[in-house]
């Protein structure tokens, strides 16, 4: 039986991983995900990863979380995205930038490869539910859904209990008229949810409440069986 999980409420891209992305009213999907997300990433000579944590593929470049990029406007996969400072200006040459702002002389952003840049699954979905929850746990600090780098922030409904998302596992959901999903597992969280970026301060509150009441997971990640267009406003359908 079809079930209405809730409704598109935010869609967020992030065209250079690891720095902040761009609100979006609709996008692309295919099998990869979102069209441009995460194409590209400030790799060094070593070929990691600009990230918020060192692992086999990614090594830890802070200051990140505090740029952002975008495409240009009607752009949905073109060259190289814009990269914007920490004032809001778009910066002319994005790698003599970083260099200059990261104090190393052997990175660049670069387009995907043979080797992925997601962390895990193409597609993030986290729900107003588990948000409020988290903001009721901390209060007093920003808890901002930019902490946990969703793709979709989708709107339940009300009296729905948190993390909800972990009910969708195994399941598939339908987006609008022609997107289908496959929800698969969710994301273990790292003390990137805790960095300062932009206008939201540092605080580990964030990171020990999610470890304390989830065993450090949040969210929920699916593949895309059938490609299309996501947009705000559509519903997700349980299928």
């Amino acid at each position: 039986m079809a079930e209405n999980a809730g409704v598109i409420e935010r869609i967020w891209r992030y065209p250079i991983k690891s720095t902040g992305g761009e609100r979006l009213r609709g996008v692309r999907v295919d099998e990869r995900g979102l069209a441009g997300d995460r194409l590209y990433a400030v790799r060094d000579a070593e070929g990691k990863f600009g990230s918020g944590k060192n692992t086999r593929r990614f090594r830890r470049m802070d200051g990140l979380l505090h740029l952002s990029s975008r495409y240009a406007p009607g752009d949905q996969e073109p060259g190289l995205p814009e990269l914007v400072d920490p004032h809001g200006c778009v910066v002319a040459d994005p790698t003599a930038y970083l260099r200059t702002y990261l104090g190393r002389d052997d990175i660049e952003p670069a387009r995907e490869g043979a080797v992925s840049h997601f962390d895990q699954l193409p597609l993030s979905v986290l729900t107003t539910a588990t948000l409020d929850w988290i903001r009721a746990e901390v209060p007093g600090v920003p808890v901002d859904e930019r902490r946990f780098r969703p793709n979709l922030v989708l709107r339940t409904p009300p009296g729905t209990p948190p993390f909800v998302e972990d009910e969708w596992i195994g399941r598939k959901a339908r987006v609008g008229d022609a997107l289908h999903i496959e929800f698969l597992r969710s994301s273990e969280r790292c003390v990137m949810t805790n960095q300062a970026q932009q206008d939201l301060p540092h605080s580990s509150l964030i990171l020990k409440t999610i470890a304390r009441a989830h065993d450090n997971r949040l969210d929920v990640l699916a593949r895309v069986i059938t490609p299309g267009t996501v947009r705000i406003g559509e519903s997700v359908v349980l299928v």
